[in-house]
């Protein structure tokens, strides 16, 4: 991560148009979309194309031998008004990268989030970092997101020219 500020973010995939990290899409100001089916959720982000499934037909977290996805493996269930969705599974890419600031993520993480909506206006996230691998104990953040009824995502096109611009702007 010390590295990562050193570099002034260069290296940010979403800087070269990749996947964002797992929290800086709670975190990025575009907006997104949240489809439910009676088996899936989808979140659909206006940034970068960003699409995550939460499996929501009760099975159960896969093992150590499972696929790795970029955003993990997410499976959900309601509790009362929350919704409780974890997430194993990453890839190993290095590790990637959790938020804008470099935070590390790794293939050993489990992420607990839990979706609530205190009013119409509001979604409450509470996002729990279990990585053994990159932090010495579980931590917890909280996200206050406003939802935005009856609006469309736009088409969001993404070129990655370079991201020299973020050197230079450190000098």
């Amino acid at each position: 991560m010390a590295k990562r500020k050193a570099d002034n973010s260069k290296d940010n995939p979403d800087a070269h148009c990749l996947p964002m990290g797992f929290m800086q899409f709670h975190t990025h100001p575009e907006p997104r979309k949240i489809y439910q089916t009676p088996d899936t959720l989808l979140i659909v982000y206006e940034a970068n194309s960003g699409l995550r499934q939460i499996f929501m037909d009760g099975r159960k977290l896969p093992g150590k031998d499972a696929q790795p996805w970029y955003y993990g493996y997410s499976v959900g269930k309601w509790e009362g008004d929350t919704l409780v969705v974890e997430t194993t599974g990453f890839l190993d890419t290095d590790p990637q990268w959790l938020d804008v600031q470099g935070s590390p993520l790794t293939e050993t993480a489990k992420v607990t989030e839990k979706f609530r909506r205190p009013n119409f206006g509001t979604l409450e996230i509470e996002i729990t970092v279990d990585d053994p691998k990159a932090y010495t104990k579980p931590w917890t953040v909280k996200v206050t997101q406003r939802l935005m009824v009856d609006t469309d995502l736009i088409e969001f096109i993404c070129e990655d020219r370079d991201a020299t611009h973020y050197i230079g702007a450190a000098k």
